[in-house]
C-alpha cells in the first residue's frame, strides 16, 4: 500500500533528525475512511517499519469525541486507554496516547513532532504573541494542557472554532511547551510546512541573537569542547555514590553550550525545571549542579546532595551539571545515559533560543507532578529504560590488545553478559570495525574503541580518560595486550627481546599503575564493591617455553606481578588475578600465515622432525590430556569467575585443557 510505505518513509525521514525528535519522540500516522495506522507507543520513528504502528478503526475512535467519561482525571484516563484498546485492529500494540488527536485533524498525514527550534518559541515567555508576529493572526495555538483526553477536547474544540470562523482545516496546530501538528494529504505538502517553519524560526533567533551580546553566538550550538582531565577524579566516585542497589553508568559530555549553563547559577536557573512531558519522562524533573571547582570540593558536595536528593524525591539524579566538568547523565545502562544527555541539552537549547522570545517558560509544579504520576508516561519510562541482562550486566570493562584475536574474542563474550567494553588496541581501522559490530549485538550496553598504546603511560592515561567520560567508572581491567616473538639464545636479538619485555611485562605494569588509581576511588565510595585487574598470562607463564624464553620470561614475571600487586591493592578491595590459557589455535598468534606461532615454531625448529605447519599443529594439540586448545569463551568464563568471587587475589588460574597443572 503506497500510503503507508510513505507513511514509513516520512516518520524515518524526521525521526532520523534531531532537529525534530530527540530519544525516539514524536508521533505520525495515515488514515483513510475506515481506518488510521498511528505510531504504536516504543516505537522508534527512526527505524520504524509497518509492524510499529497500531492500526486503529475509525469508527469506534469516532465514537470517543461524543462519549461522556469520569470527572476523576484517573479514572477518566484509564476508561480512555481501555477505548483505544478496544479501537484497535492490531491487537499487542499500544497507539500512541495523542491517537484521538490525529483522528480529528482531517488530513490524511499527520506528523506530530517536538523540534527544538519549535519548542525554542512554545517554551517561552512570549509564545502567543511572538508566534502571531512569526506566523500571522491565525496560527492556531493550543496553552499548554495536561496530556490525555482534556488536551484531545480542547484540541478537538479549537478545531471545530477554526473550521467555523475560517472555513477551513488547520494544517498547523502549536501546542505550548509540547510542540507542533503539522498534516497534509500528501507526504510532500508535510516536508515544505515543516521547512517553511523552521525557516522563518531559525531566521528570528539569529536576528535576536545577532543583536544580543556577544555571549550569545549563533555558532554556540556546534562548537565541541575537550573534557577536562580531572574528570576521572571526580565522576568515578559519584557513579559509586548512586551504585547502591546495582551498577549505574555515568557519561560526560562538554560543549560551548553546556559551558554556559554551568558557568553561572543565573544560567542554570534558567533549566532547573523541564519545558516539555518528554523532558520529565527520561530526566524526571529535578537536577542536581555542583559548582565548586575543585574535585575533593565536588566529591564532598555530592555526597551529601545525592541522599538528600534521593529522600526529598524519592528517586537518584539521573542529571549532574558539573562546572568546568560538563553535563553528566547517570543512567541504569549506556543506552539510557544517551538519551539522558541529549534530551537535556535539547531543554538547554530550548532555554538558550527562548531568550529570542522572553525568556524561558518551564512547566508548572502541577502540570510536572501530573506527567510524573501519569500511567502512560509510566509505560514509555519503562520502555524507554531498556535493559541488559547477564554475569557482567553494567560492568565497564577495558579490554587491551582487543581489536581482534584473543581479545576480541574475550571482550565480545563479555559484551554479550551485559559488560560496557572499551577495546583499546593500536589497530585503529581493525578496532573501529570491531566497535562497530559488537554494537550490533548490545542490547542497553555499549562499546567503544580507545586507540592506546600499552607500553605508553600517557595513552593508558588517555585510555582511563576516554572510559570515564564514556561509562563513569573501570569495574575490570583485563590487561590481554601480547606479543610473542620466537627463538633460541642463537637467534633471539637483544631488540626483540626488550619489544617482547616491554609489551608483555612493563605494560602490564603501567596499565595497573594508572587504572589502580580510579578504581581505588571507586572502592572508597562503595564498601561493598570489589574492582578487578585481570592479566591474560599464558601456560608458558607456568612452565618454561623451549626456543621461547623472551615470551614466557616476561609471562613468568607477569604472575610474579600479579601477586605483588595482589597484596598492594588487596586493602582497597581492588583484587588482582593472572589467567593463564593453553593455546588458542584459531586466532591469528597462532594461525596468522606470515607471522603467527605455526610458522615461527616451524622456521625456528621448535617441533623437531615438523616439515609442515599441520605437523606442528598436531604436535601441539597431543600434548593437551582434553584434545582441544583453549578458546576465548573459556577464558571469559575464567574471568567471570575472577569477577564474581571476592575471595581470591593474587592466584594465577589455568585454562589449558589440563596440559599444565597447578602443583
Amino acid at each position: 500500500m503506497k500510503e503507508i510505505q510513505d507513511l514509513i518513509s516520512i516518520s524515518q525521514f524526521y525521526g532520523r533528525d534531531s532537529r525534530f525528535v530527540i530519544a525516539g519522540g514524536g508521533n505520525t500516522s495515515y488514515k483513510n475512511t475506515e481506518k488510521m495506522w498511528v505510531k504504536a507507543s516504543g516505537s522508534s520513528l527512526a527505524t520504524i517499519t509497518e509492524e510499529g504502528f497500531a492500526v486503529m478503526d475509525r469508527a469506534k475512535l469516532n465514537g470517543m469525541s461524543d462519549k461522556t467519561y469520569s470527572s476523576n482525571a484517573a479514572e477518566r484516563e484509564e476508561e480512555v486507554k481501555n477505548d483505544l484498546a478496544a479501537a484497535t485492529i492490531s491487537k499487542g500494540k499500544r497507539p500512541s496516547v495523542e491517537t484521538s488527536m490525529h483522528n480529528v485533524i482531517d488530513f490524511a498525514f499527520v506528523v506530530h513532532m517536538h523540534p527544538t527550534a519549535v519548542n525554542g518559541l512554545m517554551c517561552a515567555a512570549n509564545a502567543e504573541s511572538d508566534l502571531k508576529k512569526l506566523f500571522g493572526a491565525k496560527a492556531l495555538y493550543i496553552e499548554y494542557t495536561d496530556p490525555g483526553y482534556v488536551l484531545f477536547k480542547k484540541v478537538e474544540d479549537a478545531i471545530k472554532a477554526f473550521r467555523a470562523e475560517d472555513g477551513a482545516e488547520p494544517s498547523v496546530i502549536w501546542l505550548q511547551n509540547h510542540g507542533i501538528f503539522v498534516a497534509a494529504n500528501t507526504i510532500d505538502e508535510v516536508k515544505v510546512l515543516y521547512t517553511k517553519i523552521l525557516d522563518t524560526l531559525n531566521k528570528a533567533v539569529a536576528e535576536n541573537i545577532g543583536g544580543a551580546t556577544s555571549s550569545r553566538t549563533p555558532n554556540i550550538f556546534n562548537e565541541p569542547r575537550a573534557t577536562c582531565s580531572c574528570t576521572e577524579q571526580l565522576v568515578p566516585a559519584i557513579r559509586m555514590m548512586l551504585s547502591t542497589e546495582g551498577l549505574k553508568t555515568m557519561k560526560v559530555r562538554k560543549n560551548a553550550l553546556i559551558k554556559y549553563f554551568y558557568d553561572t547559577e543565573e544560567a542554570q536557573a534558567k533549566i532547573a525545571k523541564p519545558f516539555t512531558p518528554d523532558a520529565i519522562v527520561y530526566c524526571k524533573s529535578n537536577y542536581i549542579f555542583l559548582n565548586d571547582e575543585q574535585p575533593e570540593a565536588v566529591i564532598a558536595e555530592a555526597a551529601k546532595q545525592i541522599p538528600a536528593f534521593t529522600a526529598k524525591f524519592g528517586y537518584q539524579p539521573k542529571i549532574f551539571l558539573i562546572k568546568g566538568i560538563g553535563l553528566v547523565a547517570a543512567g541504569d545502562n549506556a543506552a539510557q545515559c544517551d538519551t539522558l544527555l541529549d534530551v537535556f541539552e535539547d531543554a538547554m537549547k530550548i532555554a538558550y533560543i527562548s531568550e529570542s522570545f522572553g525568556g524561558p517558560h518551564p512547566m508548572t509544579q502541577a502540570q510536572i507532578d501530573f506527567i510524573d504520576n501519569w500511567e502512560v508516561e509510566n509505560y514509555r519510562r519503562s520502555v524507554a529504560a531498556g535493559g541488559a541482562a547477564g554475569r557482567a550486566e553494567n560492568k565497564t570493562i577495558i579490554v587491551t590488545g582487543a581489536a581482534q584475536g584473543f581479545g576480541e574474542g574475550i571482550a565480545r563474550c563479555l559484551l554479550l553478559q551485559g559488560a560496557n567494553i572499551v577495546v583499546a588496541d593500536m589497530n585503529e581501522t581493525v578496532g573501529l570495525a570491531t566497535v562497530e559490530h559488537f554494537n550490533t549485538l548490545a542490547k542497553s550496553n555499549r562499546a567503544i574503541f580507545v586507540k592506546t598504546n600499552v607500553s605508553e603511560i600517557p595513552s593508558i592515561e588517555n585510555l582511563v580518560h576516554e572510559t570515564i567520560c564514556n561509562f563513569g567508572a573501570i569495574d575490570s581491567f583485563i590487561s590481554n595486550a601480547g606479543v610473542l616473538r620466537a627463538g633460541g639464545l642463537d637467534d633471539m636479538t637483544p631488540e626483540d627481546f626488550e619489544f617482547v619485555t616491554k609489551i608483555n611485562y612493563n605494560a602490564y605494569f603501567y596499565c595497573t599503575k594508572v587504572v589502580s588509581k580510579v578504581m581505588k576511588l571507586q572502592t572508597k565510595f562503595a564498601p561493598e564493591y570489589y574492582a578487578d585487574i585481570i592479566q591474560v598470562n599464558s601456560k608458558s607463564g607456568l612452565r618454561g617455553s623451549k626456543a621461547n624464553f623472551a615470551y614466557a620470561g616476561g609471562k613468568f614475571g607477569g604472575i610474579g606481578l600479579t601477586q605483588s600487586f595482589a597484596l598492594e591493592l588487596a586493602p582497597f578491595r581492588i583484587k588482582v588475578n593472572s589467567i593463564c590459557p593453553g593455546n588458542f589455535y584459531e586466532g591469528p598468534l597462532w594461525s596468522d600465515p606470515e607471522r603467527g606461532l605455526f610458522v615461527q615454531y616451524l622456521n625456528a625448529g621448535k617441533v623437531p622432525g615438523a616439515k609442515t605447519i599441520d605437523d606442528v599443529k598436531e604436535f601441539y594439540l597431543a600434548q593437551v590430556p582434553m584434545k582441544k586448545g583453549c578458546s576465548p569463551e573459556d577464558v571469559t568464563k575464567g574471568a567471570l569467575y575472577l569477577m564474581e568471587q571476592c575471595g581470591e587475589t593474587g592466584q594465577a588460574l589455568p585454562i589449558t585443557g589440563g596440559q599444565v597443572m597447578l602443583s
